[in-house]
């Protein structure tokens, strides 16, 4: 444990109080606490009225978002989640996989700090709330904070708006501690051999080879890569690096984006168009993985396997074989250590 103690030069009748330790605040998207219509509802409001997230100025969207689509959306939406629910632990399969990363690299920065460090994770949206983490580190003695949004690739709309909550939740601290914000690791080179090594597992149980692997990133307006926002240029270049450590030719890979909202032009090529188009092409076995997704979750569980599959299939496709996110394998926690560690120095080392 780590106990309380009276600050150095302090009077005798100073309450005690716990500081000293560095906190790791590992922090990802969200996820609604349950399927039904109010749950849904609320995580899609929150999820929704983000401006990172939705640009549009508030008297334009927000009477779209309140009278229609959170009106429809949450029972759409929440049926695609009880699809891919975990119904034995009664949350969902993000929930799961980040409580089980976070207690690997719990025991990993215990083993090589003691009881120094502090490893926890919040969500943007929805519970664990982001302040409500951070106050309860400061509570058991972090005095540093080391904040980790689980995106390889950096967006406005997700590393963005993840630290925008972590520094509004510091503003209520009437003792802050010393904070760091670790950036994409969208090319480290534990991140990329993690990624090839999951490919190469999977490729090495397949008696007939894929015809082409599918990046499939999350999608974005275009308008944000022209307003300077770098997650195209870093997808783009996980999958170079990626190709270039499996050692393949540019024909074997391709990156391809998803999850398209709204009216206005996203990034392209899309998905669930393309890989109607790769089987209408004569590509008839393919494989999809989620580089920009540290954790399987209902865009890549429901999303991918389910409706972008069934766009392959009608087009003629035969096989479509889904890449699992790195969650919890060792080598993802392994490398997710090392950037903790890399970005502790000075503090820790």
């Amino acid at each position: 444990m780590f106990d309380a103690i009276r600050p150095a030069h302090a009077p005798a009748d100073h309450p005690k109080v716990k500081m000293g330790r560095v906190g790791i605040l590992l922090a990802n998207l969200g996820t609604p606490d349950d399927y039904t219509y109010w749950p849904m509802r609320r995580y899609l409001n929150e999820f929704l009225s983000d401006r990172r997230v939705i640009d549009y100025p508030p008297w334009k969207w927000q009477p779209i978002l309140q009278g229609i689509i959170l009106t429809k959306r949450p029972f759409s939406s929440g049926e695609a989640y009880k699809s891919i629910w975990n119904h034995d632990k009664g949350e969902s399969p993000l929930m799961t996989i980040t409580k089980d990363q976070t207690a690997k690299l719990q025991k990993a920065m215990h083993e090589r700090y003691g009881d120094k460090v502090l490893v926890d994770f919040c969500m943007r949206y929805g519970n664990p709330a982001t302040k409500s983490k951070v106050r309860h580190m400061v509570a058991e003695g972090c005095d540093r904070i080391l904040f980790f949004p689980l995106y390889p690739q950096y967006a406005g709309a997700t590393t963005a708006t993840a630290n925008d909550q972590f520094f509004r939740a510091l503003m209520e601290e009437t003792w802050q501690p010393a904070s760091r914000t670790v950036p994409a690791y969208f090319s480290e080179p534990a991140y990329i051999d993690a990624l090839a090594g999951s490919v190469e597992r999977a490729y090495a149980l397949m008696e007939d080879k894929p015809d082409i692997l599918v990046c499939s990133y999350h999608g974005m307006p275009e308008r944000y890569l022209k307003q300077g926002d770098p997650y195209h240029c870093q997808c783009v270049k996980t999958s170079r690096l990626l190709k270039e450590r499996l050692g393949w030719n540019d024909d074997q890979i391709i990156s391809t984006f998803q999850s398209r909202f709204g009216p206005e032009e996203w990034l392209k090529p899309y998905t669930v168009d393309h890989v109607a188009d790769l089987a209408r092409q004569g590509k008839k076995n393919i494989a999809v993985i989620a580089p920009a997704f540290s954790a399987d979750c209902i865009e890549t569980l429901e999303e991918i396997n389910e409706e972008i599959k069934e766009s392959f299939e009608e087009a003629g496709g035969e096989s479509f074989t889904y890449i699992p996110c790195l969650n919890d394998d060792e080598s993802h926690i392994t490398a997710l250590g090392k950037i903790i560690q890399d970005n502790l120095l000075g503090w820790l080392e």
